[in-house]
């Protein structure tokens, strides 16, 4: 199954860096957010929408657009699962279904939170490879924001 795995090293609190994923004013710094509703809790929206980009990718378009789904776990210090996540590009067609897992793990006696972000769903077709192929590259630059968000600018 194609999927997006990355993980990156950070100097804050498990549970700070999963608020930042919950606060629509946190997710404008960091990921650039427009609009956002997010409830962490079971069954809770999660809702973000970004301006459409000015340039245009050859699958999709203008990338940007609303990425939304369901909280179906959320446990807080820890790690939150969103399924029948799609992403609504703004002049393409849909893309998912999708789930969306984040986890924040720092072991005793460590000073960094190790933050996963895991995507994953679809199939092997070439619409879905450029999908993760963008997000491969989306998720890198939006790990180092959160990561200078939750080390700098939160504080």
């Amino acid at each position: 199954m194609p999927s997006v795995d990355h993980t990156l090293e950070m100097q804050a609190e498990p549970g700070a860096v999963l608020a930042a994923f919950f606060d629509a004013e946190a997710l404008a710094r960091w990921w650039r957010v427009e609009r956002a509703v997010t409830v962490p809790r079971l069954l809770g929206v999660y809702a973000v929408e970004w301006r459409p980009t000015p340039f245009a990718d050859d699958v999709f378009g203008p990338l940007g657009g609303v990425l939304y789904g369901t909280v179906i776990d959320y446990r807080p210090d820890r790690e939150f699962l969103i399924a029948e996540v799609h992403w609504l590009p703004p002049a393409a067609e849909p893309v998912g279904p999708m789930a969306l897992h984040v986890s924040c793990v720092r072991p005793p006696g460590a000073s960094t939170t190790r933050v996963r972000v895991l995507q994953t769903g679809g199939d092997d077709s070439p619409r879905w490879a450029r999908y993760y192929e963008i997000m491969g590259s989306g998720w890198t630059g939006s790990l180092a924001a959160l990561k200078d968000y939750v080390e700098r600018d939160r504080r």
